[in-house]
């Protein structure tokens, strides 16, 4: 998902997330997020049931979306679990991005949501919030090796509600064969800047043969705005759900884009629109059409092998130059959570502390959903991960020390955040509003949002 770029389509999103093979940012249309919303809310959903477990096998099912090569791996380690669980079995619910949310709402809302369920950081509050997510703590998993900044984001007033699946930070991604070719050497991504960015795009372009830019435009997902409020002394948003911004912020993010299109640092606001609807594979740091793009590290692998090449995973630049002041965090490519509803809680959490701290699981699954959040448990598969993911893992273990602290949840509504964003951006780059104007509208409208 690139940070920096631009989200994905549903179809794009298949491969998700946030994880080696999946795709772009996660997002949500506005009209999506109404309806899960008023779904949610005529689902009042109780604290747990008591476990009804019988004699038999017991029957758990298990949603998550993806694509392919994600359905293959986890049934994969379905089936190890079940090997050793012969009484419990799990029967596997997935599909793609573009209508898993729709149908986990509609079956919430009916009483009838899978037990076990892969869940988003966007929707986390949403659901927990209503009562729809168990409280995993109350359950036998063992979170003793779990990173402690992505235990914490599965945890709110409402309990544990999500076990991180996969961890994973915000990077730029570097294509050094477009570098190469325009000249101009690789940053020292431990004290650039973001003047730093804006002269190195800026020279690549003008080195480079038409189409070619430096690096691709962003501002359409909350995430590369996040990033950028972080380092500058502010947030998306607060600990009790409200934006933790002011107009004039996000005005200033798209003053700098504005002056980045114009130095043609990146591409133009019709190539910028003409690049959302383009697959991972098709991107411009995959063709070697941008020498840098914002993607979360997780990704990494999948553009590497569609751009056929080494590719270069750097921090971001700061306003000081200073690592420790890039503001990243690890984030939760996605989480394992489960039904409030499920009459087999305790059969649920032994297969999601499976899931997240047994090294067979670890091992078939490896770093589709991102680098492990169980220490142990990432020690132990390193040897059986590509290049391409050790390099991954050494990042994510290489920035440690340099983060900040957790940004607070998505609270409720925030799943039409990044489509305003999104909106307001193309706005601005066609220059049908002023950074101001669209700073004050575009603030407006999420404030609207998350506190509807």
């Amino acid at each position: 998902m690139p940070l920096f770029s631009r989200p994905a389509s549903a179809a794009k999103q298949s491969a998700e997330t946030p994880t080696t093979g999946s795709r772009r940012p996660l997002r949500k249309t506005g009209l999506v997020a109404a309806a899960a919303a008023v779904v949610m809310a005529l689902s009042a959903c109780g604290g747990g049931a008591a476990s009804e477990s019988a004699d038999g096998p017991v029957e758990l099912r298990f949603s998550w979306w993806g694509g392919d090569k994600r359905a293959q791996l986890t049934q994969e380690a379905i089936k190890q679990f079940e090997a050793e669980n012969p009484n419990i079995k799990i029967k596997p619910e997935f599909g793609d991005w573009s209508g898993y949310w729709d149908k986990l709402a509609t079956q919430v809302a009916a009483n009838d949501a899978p037990d076990i369920i892969q869940m988003d950081e966007k929707y986390i509050t949403e659901y927990s919030s209503r009562g729809a997510l168990l409280d995993l703590s109350k359950y036998e998993i063992d979170t003793s090796k779990l990173d402690e900044a992505a235990l914490n984001a599965g945890k709110s007033e409402d309990g544990l509600t999500g076990i991180a699946a996969g961890i994973n930070a915000a990077t730029i991604l570097a294509n050094p064969k477009v570098f190469e070719a325009a000249g101009v050497p690789l940053p020292d991504d431990s004290t650039w800047t973001w003047q730093d960015f804006e002269r190195i795009a800026t020279e690549i372009t003008a080195k480079s043969p038409q189409g070619t830019y430096g690096a691709a435009a962003y501002g359409t997902d909350e995430a590369s705005l996040g990033v950028w409020l972080r380092q500058n002394g502010k947030s998306l948003y607060t600990s009790d759900g409200k934006l933790g911004f002011e107009p004039s912020d996000i005005a200033d993010w798209w003053a700098f884009l504005k002056q980045l299109s114009e130095k043609k640092a990146v591409p133009s606001a019709s190539e910028v629109v003409e690049a959302e609807a383009a697959p991972l594979d098709q991107s411009g740091l995959a063709t070697g059409k941008n020498g840098m793009a914002f993607w979360w590290s997780n990704q990494a692998p999948a553009l590497e092998k569609a751009s056929g090449g080494d590719l270069k995973i750097l921090r971001f630049p700061t306003k000081t130059g200073k690592a420790d002041d890039a503001g990243l965090w690890y984030k939760a490519s996605q989480f394992w959570s489960a039904s409030s509803r499920t009459k087999h809680p305790e059969e649920t959490a032994k297969f999601i502390d499976f899931l997240a701290n047994d090294v067979k699981a670890g091992e078939t699954l490896l770093a589709d959903r991102g680098v492990y959040p169980n220490s142990d448990v990432r020690a132990a598969i390193e040897p059986k991960l590509t290049p391409a993911d050790v390099k991954v893992v050494k990042f994510i273990d290489q920035i440690k020390d340099e983060l900040g602290e957790a940004p607070a949840p998505p609270p409720k509504g925030a799943g039409s955040i990044q489509e305003i964003i999104k909106r307001y951006t193309s706005e601005v780059l066609f220059e049908r509003l002023s950074t101001e104007e669209a700073g004050k509208k575009a603030h407006d409208e999420m404030k609207s949002a998350i506190s509807s």
